[in-house]
């Protein structure tokens, strides 16, 4: 089943879209850096380069991908964002845009309450990187992929 990482060219994004590789399957890699995409094609992955805020983008790149895999370090890294005035717009548009794309899940990696992405799947888990490797955090998301449902398992 597809997978999407917004904010592949993040370090924490790159580490995920290694790990997901490892494991098989279709991965895409939403980017705004062509050297980083052109970087996750090499490694086997799709990539799209677009604007992180503008939904038509992260739209199309996800279109009927079962897990979106969000990194907040994009959001909130300084890199431009033309169609969202702060974070919160373009997490908003994240949302909005993973629902019109009918994305089944969503994987929030950030520290930053995920609220404003609950909405935009049916199914979200969280993942705090904080204080974390990237590798470790990559793993946590993969293994989280590799579920048939985000539910803790019981």
């Amino acid at each position: 089943m597809p997978v999407i990482v917004v904010g592949g060219d993040t370090p924490t994004g790159t580490a995920i879209v290694a790990a997901l590789l490892k494991r098989g399957g279709e991965v895409r890699s939403f980017v705004t850096d062509p050297v980083a995409g052109a970087d996750h094609r090499a490694q086997g992955a799709r990539a799209a380069i677009g604007d992180l805020s503008d939904g038509s983008h992260i739209g199309a790149a996800a279109y009927q991908a079962f897990t979106a895999v969000l990194v907040e370090a994009a959001a909130t890294d300084g890199r431009p964002l033309a169609f969202a005035a702060d974070q919160v717009g373009v997490l908003s548009t994240w949302s909005a845009a993973l629902r019109d794309a009918g994305v089944t899940r969503a994987i929030w990696v950030g520290s930053r309450d995920p609220s404003l992405i609950e909405g935009g799947a049916p199914e979200v888990a969280v993942v705090d990187p904080s204080g974390r490797a990237d590798a470790e955090v990559a793993e946590e998301v993969a293994d989280l992929n590799d579920r048939a449902n985000l539910k803790p398992e019981t």
